[in-house]
C-alpha cells in the first residue's frame, strides 16, 4: 500500500533509541525526511546514519525539551533544512516511577516539563508549518493516562494531560486543516522493559522465555508491542489514508487497557 509520504517532512522527538527511533525508521521507510531530536549525540548521528541508507535526508537537534525556550530553535533548524514540516511526532519523555510518598515536587515537575510542556510548546510553535501543509501532530500518551495505578502517579497524570491537550488542540486542527491525534502505547520491547526481563531473570534464574510468558500473563496481553508496530501505524495514520482520524485516543497495547 503506498501511503503517499513521499518527501514529506517529519519531526519527531525523542529520536535516539526506542519508541522514538522505531517511528523515525517507519516515517524514512515510507519516503520521508526526517528532523531527529534528543539528548544523545552519538545515538542521533547513527539514526540520521541509518535514514541516509534508505535513500532519504536526516538532521540532528541535540537538545533537551525540558528547558523553555528550546522548541524555538529546534524550529528554526528545521526551516533551514527543510523548509516545511508535514509531520510533528511528540514522543520524548520517561517520567519516573515510585511510592507516591517519596516522590518530590521536582520528580513532578521533571515529568510534566519533559513530556508535557515539551508537548504544548512544540506544538505551539510547530503549529504555522503544520498549517501550511496541513500537516498531522501525533503525540505518543500512553496507557497509564487510561488505568492510573499508585507506583506511576506521574506517569498516569502526565499521559491524561496530554491526552486531554490533544483533544483541545484538535478543535482547532479542524479549523486550521491539522490533524491530531494521540496514541497510548502498551508493553513495548524498548531497553527500558528489557532491563526489568534481566532483572527477573536474574533474581529468578528463570530463562527469557519464562520470564516473558510470566510477564505477558501478569499484563494479560495477547503480546510485547515492538516499535514498527507504533512506526507503521504512525505513518498510516498521518498519511492520506488515515487522515480521517481525528481527535482520537487510540490504545495499542495487545489487549491490556480494559476499559472502554
Amino acid at each position: 500500500m503506498d501511503l503517499q509520504l513521499k518527501d514529506k517532512v517529519a519531526l519527531v522527538t525523542g529520536a535516539s533509541r526506542g519508541i522514538g527511533r522505531g517511528i523515525a525508521m517507519a516515517l524514512a521507510d515510507e519516503g520521508c525526511d526526517l528532523m531527529l531530536t534528543g539528548r544523545d549525540e552519538a545515538a542521533l548521528k547513527e539514526a540520521a546514519a541509518d535514514i541516509g541508507k534508505k535513500g532519504r535526508k536526516a538532521a540532528i537537534a541535540v537538545l533537551d525539551l525540558r528547558a523553555e525556550g528550546t522548541e524555538k530553535p529546534l524550529v528554526a533548524a528545521l526551516r533551514q533544512a527543510f523548509g516545511k514540516l508535514d509531520i510533528l511526532v511528540n514522543n520524548a519523555g520517561a517520567t519516573q516511577r515510585g511510592d507516591f510518598f517519596k516522590l518530590t515536587d521536582a520528580d513532578w515537575q521533571d515529568g510534566f516539563a519533559l513530556k508535557f510542556f515539551a508537548h504544548v510548546r512544540l506544538t505551539r510553535e510547530a503549529w504555522p508549518l503544520l498549517k501550511a501543509q496541513r500537516g498531522s501532530v501525533v503525540s505518543i500518551a500512553g496507557i497509564g493516562g487510561k488505568e492510573p495505578e499508585a507506583p506511576f502517579t506521574i506517569g498516569s497524570s502526565v499521559n491524561a494531560a496530554c491526552v486531554a491537550f490533544m483533544k483541545a488542540i484538535a478543535e482547532i486542527g479542524k479549523a486550521d486543516g491539522v490533524q491530531v491525534n494521540a496514541i497510548n502505547p502498551g508493553r513495548v520491547e524498548t531497553e527500558r522493559l528489557w532491563r526489568r526481563f534481566r532483572a527477573t531473570m536474574e533474581s529468578t534464574g528463570q530463562d527469557e522465555a519464562a520470564v516473558r510468558e510470566e510477564y505477558r500473563k501478569e499484563f494479560d496481553i495477547s503480546r510485547f508491542g515492538k516499535v514498527e508496530d507504533l512506526g507503521s501505524f504512525i505513518a498510516f495514520l498521518a498519511s492520506p489514508r488515515g487522515r480521517w482520524m481525528h481527535g482520537a485516543a487510540l490504545n495499542i497495547d495487545g489487549g491490556e487497557v480494559r476499559s472502554v
